[in-house]
């Protein structure tokens, strides 16, 4: 790993958290991922299992962990699961923990409920038979009187609440993004390439110890910032456009996700700040309201009712558009065609309900857009804030934002 070491405590209360959620005389299994083929002999870059991560630190593969609180022998309440070693992959891949540092044992037929784990990541999109759904059908065909439980009904509550010690490896993420931020704006100058502006991106990150991109970069100039996930980046920036970029750090297995707008020339038109000013607007209001006891339904439709105003006041609406408009397609939508936060965390978009209130301890991104086909532009500006009892922690609060500020630092190259 690239990152310095976390602090242990923060898997070792996490686990807490989870097996006092469990059922009586239950135990837990949790698998890591696959490690899944690109072609020939070679395999895609192995990420481990975020809820596995979340309650170990473990990043290696093969991996299982099983957690049984009434075991009669204390030994075995928490144990964690390796692969044998194997010399001739270790001197391919680098060493691998050891069966002696985690020893195994089962103790199914001890256990009167076992919780398996899926992925109910309210945004999956993988249809691919992984290792969590294979094994939760050998179980049931190996174990068919036992009760079965899905533990991402516990998980999908505790990771969406984060701790202080998690947010301190956020705040790294974030840092590190920051940090980032800056240098990009005394590179990018008109002529520049988009895919440059990523590759400087992932030198920032990896000089500062991050484990790489936190998700796939957007560096989108001029009008291609009107498509949300533009991944290309293979285009000129250009004198005269803005450039959208949407890129965050991981580190310590945590995210950072950031969107900045800036203009390629180092100074934005009139109408440019204009639109940006309306944008940060948005951004700053959302956040005031972000608060526990609020649903992210009814944030959403505060932040579409303010996007109304501000969109009449910079000429994109008439007041009659919002008047007039249909109540399950807002006139607003035409220039703001996304949510405008999500969870974060170990995952970009973080396991967390969107339906129950916002409560104390999660962290969200904000990030209202404004996107005009007919000027060919698309401004987004990002933070992600910790909700807390006493109001929001801004983590990114130090990244320049304010159209002034990005200015004087692109003078300063």
């Amino acid at each position: 790993m690239k990152y310095h070491p976390l602090n242990p405590d923060i898997f070792v209360q996490n686990r807490k958290r989870f097996v006092a959620a469990m059922d009586k005389n239950a135990i837990a299994i949790f698998n890591s991922n696959d490690e899944l083929p690109t072609n020939g002999d070679a395999l895609h870059r192995f990420k481990q299992n975020s809820d596995l991560y979340w309650l170990t630190g473990i990043e290696q593969e093969d991996t299982m962990v099983i957690l049984f609180p009434n075991n009669p022998d204390p030994a075995f309440r928490e144990v964690l699961v390796l692969v044998r070693p194997n010399e001739l992959k270790e001197k391919w891949d680098g060493k691998r923990l050891r069966a002696v540092e985690a020893p195994l044992q089962g103790w199914i037929h001890l256990a009167d409920t076992i919780y398996l784990n899926t992925n109910e990541n309210d945004r999956k999109a993988n249809w691919v038979p992984v290792r969590d759904y294979r094994y939760a059908e050998i179980m049931k065909q190996r174990y068919p009187l036992h009760q079965y439980k899905r533990s991402a009904r516990i998980l999908k509550d505790l990771r969406a609440i984060k701790t202080a010690q998690e947010v301190v490896v956020m705040q790294q993420a974030m840092d590190i993004t920051h940090n980032t931020f800056v240098r990009l704006l005394k590179f990018i100058k008109p002529g520049v390439m988009e895919y440059e502006i990523e590759a400087e991106i992932f030198h920032a990150f990896l000089s500062q110890r991050a484990t790489g991109p936190a998700y796939g970069s957007i560096i989108a100039s001029g009008d291609r910032a009107r498509t949300l996930h533009y991944v290309s980046n293979n285009e000129v920036c250009k004198d005269g456009e803005l450039i959208l970029m949407d890129f965050g750090a991981e580190y310590g297995g945590y995210c950072a996700d950031l969107t900045r707008t800036v203009p390629v020339s180092g100074k934005f038109t009139k109408r440019q700040k204009e639109v940006y000013n309306a944008c940060l607007h948005l951004h700053d209001y959302a956040k005031s309201i972000l608060k526990p006891g609020i649903t992210i339904l009814n944030y959403t439709d505060k932040v579409g009712a303010e996007a109304s105003k501000v969109f009449v006041k910079i000429g994109l609406l008439k007041p009659e558009d919002v008047k007039n408009e249909d109540k399950e397609n807002r006139a607003y939508r035409k220039y703001l065609y996304h949510g405008i936060s999500h969870h974060l965390g170990i995952d970009v978009h973080d396991l967390g309900t969107r339906t129950e209130p916002v409560k104390a301890g999660m962290v969200f991104t904000i990030e209202p857009g404004i996107y005009i086909e007919e000027e060919q532009m698309g401004i987004r500006i990002e933070n992600n804030v910790w909700i807390t009892k006493t109001g929001n922690k801004d983590l990114m609060a130090k990244i320049p934002a304010k159209a002034d500020e990005i200015e004087a630092l692109m003078k300063k190259k």
